[in-house]
């Protein structure tokens, strides 16, 4: 179920992609021209391939750190660029329905120091137990919460995009009983 939702979500970043032209996919956005659909776009997707790649070598328990990702260019300047890496992270998705969920993982979850006397920049790096369950939960919330992001700017930029874009499973789960109760 897990899985699925997630290649859910990818689908609906999927759906986005393909309904946004290139100039305004990498359009810079908002008051200090930070933002823009790419940036968002590649951040979901970096973070798939963060937790694909620990699962490849989850025999090893090797550690990951989502703030560590590649930060790819291409996926926030080629919106066919990054919706091949969906349709790839899809696949490599699927390929993991056998794995267990409480396949265990290890997350580095850097933090910065805080001396008593003064504010430290030095970070260190909290490792954290996990699971490949968890793990798949988060990244459905983390989607979803940057989808309705991304659903806010598509709307400002006149791109139309389907109802249940950037809604969690969980809400229209919520909806629907709510409909049926009625």
């Amino acid at each position: 179920m897990l899985i699925e939702e997630n290649i859910q979500a990818l689908e609906q970043l999927a759906t986005l992609l393909q309904r946004t032209p290139e100039a305004i996919y990498q359009r810079l956005l908002c008051n200090q021209l930070t933002q823009s659909l790419g940036k968002h776009v590649r951040h979901i997707l970096e973070h798939y391939q963060t937790l694909l790649e620990a699962l490849a070598y989850s025999d090893k328990q090797k550690a990951f750190d989502y703030e560590q990702r590649q930060r790819e260019a291409a996926l926030e300047n080629n919106p066919n660029y990054a919706l091949a890496r969906v349709r790839t992270l899809q696949a490599e998705l699927q390929t993991c329905s056998s794995v267990p969920h409480d396949t265990l993982l290890t997350l580095q979850y850097p933090v910065e120091e805080i001396a008593s006397t003064k504010p430290s920049l030095a970070v260190t790096s909290l490792p954290l137990t996990s699971s490949l369950g968890r793990e798949l939960a988060f990244l459905t919330s983390h989607s979803i919460h940057h989808m309705a992001l991304l659903r806010l700017l598509c709307e400002q930029l006149n791109i139309a995009l389907p109802s249940d874009i950037g809604i969690h499973p969980s809400t229209q789960r919520f909806w629907e009983k709510q409909r049926t109760a009625s």
